[in-house]
């Protein structure tokens, strides 16, 4: 059964119906949206005035949570909570409810506990104070506060994790070192939560990994190998979804997952251009910056403007004219297959060095008999199966999708 809640989030039309696709992927029903220009403010996020309307309503509509769509301090959360006698959570703990729930690797499931804790660090001091006013010196035995063991206890913790999490990260070196030997071009798809990844991926590799509107369904990057060009043999990775707003912390926990996208050859970047084009550019916008903070080199970019099934004509050359600008960019439709041949091409054009250049929509020049004898087929494609694998620490048969 859903929990229903309130939801308080910015008047943007965007904003609002990305805070009710985070609601819903977190397993809310929604009873009532409240707006408000700032989410700041001191005591309660909102104003004063604004609380008291979340606590009327919260009695009218016998919700148990308030979701706020913005960071919230633990003194904010705890006002807050105490005037509406709702369970309050804000934006980021959210984001991490939701990738728990869809955590279900081993590294994903690390990952999510090392971005719980860096959330709940900055939180633990203040917490404790509020739930044990009053406190002496002492009470906890041998002079030392409860805060000082809950904190110790969370950086000890977190310690733990990251070891953890970096041999998972050796691991994916090797398995990198591997594709390496093979020669074979790596190629990531990136892109905003529910842009269409995973659909383009399935096309691509034939598999049938979970296609969702629902925000956040991929945590962990999954690779398999394809043709963009018959005979010639490239890996293609699926990653997480980046959000707008999306703390830096969170990048740095999921690191040894999205920092695949720094070895890469070549990524495809997907946008849906079916979205009114103020969103296409706020989602934009917000995969580059996530790609800037990896320091991803802009040259590796391609552009893949997607859902052309049911996109305007006046979108799709808007957005190349207004939002991608000078980066290139490429028109599919990753579900009906429309432009895919011309972006496998296109792929096949800057992985593949020993090709002919073309313009976009030509044909690629095959590569001689000798050329491809030296790809030595059969040997790198035994290989190849050995590293078809969702996750490092899962088995081949993992299917976490996005």
């Amino acid at each position: 059964m859903l929990k229903r809640a309130i939801l308080v989030t910015y008047p943007e039309d965007f904003t609002k119906r990305e805070a009710l696709g985070l609601a819903e992927a977190a397993g809310y029903s929604v009873a009532k949206v409240v707006t408000q220009k700032a989410l700041r403010r001191s005591e309660y996020g909102v104003g004063s005035g604004k609380a008291q309307e979340i606590a009327r309503i919260a009695e009218e509509e016998k919700t148990d949570t308030v979701i706020v769509d913005e960071r919230l301090s633990s003194s904010q959360a705890h006002n807050l909570a105490k005037l509406t006698h709702q369970n309050v959570i804000d934006r980021e703990r959210l984001i991490l409810d939701i990738f728990y729930s869809r955590a279900s690797t081993a590294e994903a499931k690390l990952q999510v506990q090392l971005a719980e804790l860096k959330y709940e660090i900055p939180r633990a001091r203040e917490a404790v104070r509020l739930s044990l006013k009053g406190e002496q010196a002492g009470f906890m035995g041998m002079g030392e506060y409860a805060v000082d063991v809950q904190f110790r206890a969370l950086k000890k913790r977190m310690t733990m994790l990251q070891k953890k999490l970096e041999q998972a990260r050796r691991r994916r070196e090797l398995f990198r070192e591997s594709r390496l030997r093979l020669e074979l071009p790596f190629i990531s798809l990136a892109g905003y939560t529910s842009s269409g990844k995973t659909t383009l991926f399935n096309r691509f590799v034939s598999e049938r990994k979970e296609e969702s509107p629902k925000l956040f369904t991929t945590l962990t990057t999954t690779t398999r190998s394809f043709e963009p060009l018959t005979g010639r043999k490239a890996l293609l990775s699926d990653t997480v979804g980046f959000i707008s707003r999306l703390p830096a912390y969170m990048i740095e926990a999921f690191k040894s997952t999205l920092e695949e996208l720094e070895h890469a050859d070549l990524i495809l970047l997907m946008l849906d251009v079916s979205e009114p084009l103020d969103e296409i550019n706020t989602k934009y916008e917000s995969c580059i910056s996530t790609l800037e903070q990896l320091h991803i080199n802009p040259a590796k970019i391609i552009v893949v403007l997607n859902k052309l099934d049911i996109a305007s004509a006046e979108n799709l050359l808007e957005t190349r004219k207004r939002i991608v600008k000078d980066l290139p960019s490429i028109g599919v439709s990753a579900r009906t297959g429309e432009g895919m041949e011309r972006l496998r091409s296109l792929i096949a054009n800057r992985v593949f060095p020993d090709l002919t250049p073309v313009e976009e929509g030509g044909e690629l020049k095959q590569p001689s008999l000798e050329q491809q004898m030296e790809i030595e087929e059969t040997t790198r494609t035994e290989i190849v199966k050995s590293l078809d694998i969702g996750h490092p620490l899962t088995s081949k048969k993992t299917t976490t999708n996005d």
